[in-house]
């Protein structure tokens, strides 16, 4: 290693690893300051504090890393810009891009560590950290007794001191209800003093209780007492004195229970991109599931205008048709050679078709059969048959006008039959026709509306998994993008410490943050593509980043105000020269 290699990288390996510290105990303390409620008076061990930490500041890294290469890239090449070591390297005939090329080397090496961080290590962190901030949140407060009023913490049990000395176990004037039995107040202790400690590893609270009474309620065995009426129980009332008793309360209920690590797995940060690959094939099955389901139910609700029905199904829906057919029969073929194993035993012989009916009735999407024709015919004379009997019937005709049919002619004949198809087709629909036509409207427009509903909600739970499995690569190669702009901009400023190197910093970080925000927010919605949304923030990074190294291979002096007002000098002196060219133009043409 050239010693040009070892003085960049001396330079930059210090600063960064202080600032991803301070950038991860930042963003760490904005992390936890929501969950601060949360975790403050529930009598946690240090070391299930210490373990939320840990695991929230491994999930913070993706967020820390980038900010932590552009921070460190500024104050590197900010120090050597003020100490004119970068004025000496160019002097020597060393260009910017050769002093630039040692710490981008390790900051390629950098992303493939933040790649496998985000991909296998923060996944598993926050399983753990979100698991356990679940099991806090659901435990008890630990036991806090308050002067004057009553605690209900312990369960079935209600204490009340009215003075808690300072060293937290001597008591004063105690009452205490013991519900245990669930059966009213009817076990009550009384004590001028007592004190409190816990045993046996803390399982358990033992009050010591000192000159007080023990007041018990309890049901009378005597069938009948002075003044009362036979066959009524009564109650009956014992008080005990005592100088000193013990008290023992079960303190399991306090302890922190640790739930399942399966229930909180399917979040899409606790997936890496395996999972989340998985996840993706699901979610697009079920959408393909639904929509084949919609194709294959539609006739039953638009029988009357789709008896010829010559709807292709889409080419996803129609491939995913195939595959569930295939699997199914697969099935069942399964299922006919585990019969054929099992009858070869027993030397009976079973038909493949018998078996296989079943999985193509199961497989057969609705299609127009002859059944759909004949519930057709079949309502038409339904309601042919309602609105005949619904007219009042002719009177019945005489017998010397009654007319031989047999000798009417052809063309008689034909008009009869069209008149009295044209008296049905323009014959009133009956009120019950119309009720059921008004039914089965509002079934398929719910019908639709539901189908609709369902496969948004799996699309937008398809968008936001398809963000989750770009981001964690995006994330990782937001590193380059960062130096690529903190290594110019440093060169550029030459001002090291952390006074304007870090004002730069947060105020880019600031609008990365916002760019990857909103990016998300619009490809949540479908305003634009999930690539897009999640990109877009590097891309722009990537490309001022380019345009700062531009600037600083030739040592434009971008933050020198003495550039801006001379180009704002002439600025005036081009606008106020083409003026006075316009003033003599007009003076001429007078």
């Amino acid at each position: 290693m050239k010693k040009l290699d070892k003085l960049v990288l001396g330079a930059f390996l210090g600063p960064f690893l202080i600032t991803f510290l301070v950038v991860v105990f930042i963003l760490l303390n904005i992390q936890m300051i929501r969950y601060f409620d949360d975790i403050i008076g529930k009598g946690l061990e240090w070391t299930v504090v210490a373990q939320l930490f840990f695991h929230f500041g491994v999930v913070t890294t993706p967020t820390a890393l980038p900010l932590a290469v552009l921070l460190s890239a500024l104050i590197a090449y900010g120090n050597l810009g003020e100490h004119f070591e970068l004025t000496a390297v160019k002097a020597a005939g060393v260009s910017l891009t050769r002093t630039i090329r040692p710490i981008f080397f390790f900051v390629l090496i950098l992303t493939g560590l933040a790649f496998y961080a985000n991909n296998y290590l923060v996944p598993k962190a926050a399983l753990e950290a979100y698991s356990l901030l679940w099991d806090i949140r659901q435990k008890k407060p630990a036991l806090d007794l308050r002067e004057g009023t009553f605690y209900y913490g312990i369960p079935d049990i209600s204490i009340k001191v009215d003075k808690k000395f300072e060293d937290g176990e001597t008591l004063k004037d105690i009452i205490i209800y013991d519900h245990r039995d669930s059966d009213g107040n009817k076990n009550v202790y009384v004590a001028d003093s007592g004190r409190m400690y816990t045993i046996l590893n803390e399982q358990y609270l033992k009050l010591e209780l000192y000159n007080g009474y023990n007041y018990t309620e309890g049901i009378s065995s005597e069938s009948e007492m002075i003044g009362q009426k036979k066959n009524v129980r009564s109650e009956t009332l014992s008080r005990s004195s005592f100088e000193k008793t013990f008290v023992v309360f079960d303190l399991s209920s306090f302890k922190l229970e640790r739930t399942d690590k399966k229930w909180f797995q399917s979040n899409r940060i606790m997936r890496n991109m395996e999972e989340l690959d998985m996840d993706l094939d699901s979610i697009n099955r079920e959408i393909l599931k639904l929509r084949l389901a919609y194709y294959g139910n539609r006739l039953s609700y638009f029988r009357y205008f789709n008896k010829d029905d010559t709807v292709i199904l889409p080419p996803e829906v129609y491939v995913y048709k195939r595959w569930s057919d295939s699997v199914t029969q697969a099935k069942y073929r399964a299922q006919y050679q585990r019969q054929q194993d099992s009858a070869a035993a027993r030397g009976v012989t079973i038909v493949e078709g018998d078996t296989l009916k079943a999985a193509k009735d199961t497989t057969r999407v609705a299609s127009p059969a002859p059944s759909t024709s004949a519930a057709h015919r079949t309502a038409v004379a339904q309601n042919v048959r309602t609105r005949t009997t619904s007219r009042p019937a002719p009177p019945p005709a005489k017998k010397d006008e009654k007319k031989d049919t047999d000798t009417l002619s052809w063309e008689q004949k034909e008009k009869i039959i069209a008149k009295t198809i044209d008296s049905l087709v323009n014959a009133k629909p009956d009120q019950t026709v119309i009720q059921g036509a008004t039914n089965m409207a509002r079934q398929v427009k719910n019908l639709v509306g539901t189908s609709n509903s369902e496969v948004k909600r799996y699309d937008t739970e398809l968008i936001i998994f398809r963000i989750q499995w770009h981001k964690i690569i995006a994330s990782s190669l937001a590193c380059i993008a960062m130096f690529l702009i903190g290594a110019p901009l440093g060169a550029i400023i030459k001002k090291g410490g952390l006074g304007i190197p870090f004002l730069v910093s947060v105020l880019f970080f600031i609008i990365f943050y916002v760019l990857t925000i909103q990016g998300e927010k619009f490809a949540k919605r479908g305003d634009i593509g999930v690539i897009t949304g999640v990109w877009m923030p590097d891309a722009v990074f990537l490309i001022i980043g380019l345009i700062f190294l531009r600037q600083a291979r030739r040592d434009a002096r971008l933050f020198d105000m003495d550039i801006y007002h001379i180009m704002v000098d002439r600025i005036k002196t081009a606008w106020r020269t083409r003026r006075e060219r316009r003033l003599a133009i007009k003076s001429v043409a007078k």
